[in-house]
């Protein structure tokens, strides 16, 4: 089992940052200087991956536009001497083989992987979503990748959630996690369980490596909650499922609260260190 592909949903509408994401999609979203899908398509690449399909639907065009060729950016940046932002504008266009396809209907996150199977054929795949940032020292999608391919198995990365939150998420249930072993065994899942029906809050992060036998069993699969077609649903068909229990931060650029908390806490981390001291001395000045 060999991990070529990967394969980025970024359809939704974006309707908790509403007006913004009337005319922008919401994965286009800056986190710093760069928008939520860079850094996705990184972790990919990150991962060994540089064949990667990008979901997109009706008004999402920016999307291509930022991972094109800008001739006259480029031109205008090499007339002003700017070098350096040329070098970053110029390594968005290289960063890997992006080709795209659009969900015609929006019809869940289930639907939108099923636009993905003549692209990836028989093979096994990554998939991340389009407007979650994971930072970790070892890159979500590659641990995800590692034991794939360790064990020939579709892996998920799950993560402890408190357990107000869990009715938001599909959940898994497993057995005691062994935190020393690369990956764990995975029973089965719930898909946005009330709180005392859930059987864990090891929640689905927006990180999976799925083997081809999932568009089959989404074909198969009725739509569920919400009236969409639950990518949990058939993942829960699968014969074999594990979990690694993510180890790193989340952010889901869906919600303005968790956007603002990436862009505190990874101005923080930056590797400009102008930027570590204007946002440290900005929240020191308010914690006053």
């Amino acid at each position: 089992m060999e991990v070529t592909k990967a394969v980025i949903p970024a359809a939704g509408f974006g309707t908790r940052f509403l007006p913004v994401t009337k005319a922008q999609p919401k994965e286009m979203m800056p986190v710093l200087d760069k928008p939520t899908i860079q850094y996705v398509v990184e972790e990919a690449v990150e991962a060994g991956i540089d064949d990667i399909l990008i979901i997109t639907g009706r008004g999402k065009q920016a999307i291509e536009r930022h991972f094109d060729k800008s001739y006259e950016l480029e031109e205008e940046l090499a007339a002003d001497g700017k070098l350096d932002r040329l070098d970053r504008v110029q390594d968005i266009a290289d960063l890997a083989d992006i080709h795209y396809v659009r969900q015609k209907e929006r019809e869940g996150l289930g639907d939108a992987v099923l636009y993905a199977r003549k692209h990836v054929g028989d093979e096994p795949f990554a998939l991340l979503l389009g407007d979650t940032i994971i930072e970790n020292e070892t890159p979500c999608t590659e641990s995800l990748v590692a034991a794939a391919e360790a064990h020939d198995s579709s892996v998920l990365s799950l993560e402890r959630v408190p357990w107000e939150d869990v009715p938001s998420y599909g959940v898994a249930d497993t057995d005691e996690v062994d935190p020393s072993a690369d990956s764990f065994p995975v029973n089965d899942f719930v898909e946005k369980p009330p709180r005392d029906e859930a059987p864990s809050n090891l929640a689905i992060t927006g990180r999976y490596v799925l083997t081809s036998e999932i568009f089959e069993l989404l074909e198969a699969t009725e739509k569920g909650v919400g009236g969409e077609l639950q990518l949990t649903d058939a993942i829960r068909k699968l014969d074999t499922v594990r979990g690694v229990e993510l180890d790193g931060d989340r952010y889901d650029i869906g919600n303005i609260p968790s956007w603002l908390q990436a862009n505190v806490e990874m101005a923080l981390k930056h590797d400009d260190g102008e930027i570590n001291a204007a946002v440290k001395a900005f929240l020191e000045e308010r914690a006053e």
